[in-house]
């Protein structure tokens, strides 16, 4: 099989190793590989965006809101408002001009309840969020796997359906070859009959 990949690789030098169905002399050109692969990640896009539709027709309101949440609780942005907060509460209630208008001095035990209530509530929503997402990681991995098991089953149907191309193929070289030789010995006979009557 490799001997006869070689042959067509001889004699089709523009086409490349990748270019060529492994096992077959079937010659695939690089923009309908391009194709190929755009057609199955086209497939598995419009899979992952109707599992996105489902989710979003099937969650509840809380459910968006504990995944805003833990999105925005996750983000740099939040950190940077929540740092902003930490260092202008901070600053204001320690400044002395501002003495008269101190809501929380130090040990700033305000502060301290707000962070408590604050990683109470933050804690189990972002636990709820995982949840779900752990919830839709598990979908689109059984989805994942129907593909998969889909892709091969169609791979096998088409190696299996090649072989037979290239039995036939070869079946129908030998009887070619063999009439052709028919043709080469009725011809090479007519040629002695035809010297014999010359001479």
């Amino acid at each position: 099989m490799n001997k006869k990949k070689d042959m067509s690789m001889a004699d089709h030098p523009d086409f490349d190793e990748a270019s060529v169905i492994q096992g077959f002399d079937i010659e695939l050109s690089e923009g309908n590989a391009q194709r190929i692969d755009r057609l199955v990640d086209d497939y598995e896009k419009g899979i992952l965006n109707r599992v996105d539709e489902e989710y979003s027709v099937n969650s509840s309101f809380s459910d968006r809101l504990a995944d805003g949440i833990a999105r925005f609780g996750g983000s740099w942005v939040f950190i940077g408002y929540f740092g902003a907060v930490l260092v202008v509460w901070m600053i204001w209630n320690t400044l002395p001009f501002l003495s008269s208008m101190h809501f929380d001095e130090p040990p700033f035990i305000l502060l301290n309840l707000c962070l408590s209530f604050l990683a109470a509530f933050q804690a189990p929503i972002i636990m709820m969020s995982q949840n779900r997402q752990n919830a839709r990681d598990k979908h689109e991995s059984v989805i994942d796997f129907a593909i998969n098991y889909k892709a091969e089953q169609e791979i096998d149907d088409m190696q299996k359906h090649l072989h037979r191309i290239e039995e036939n193929g070869v079946r129908n070289k030998e009887e070619f070859s063999h009439e052709l030789l028919q043709i080469k010995q009725l011809l090479a006979s007519i040629e002695r009959k035809l010297s014999d009557q010359e001479t």
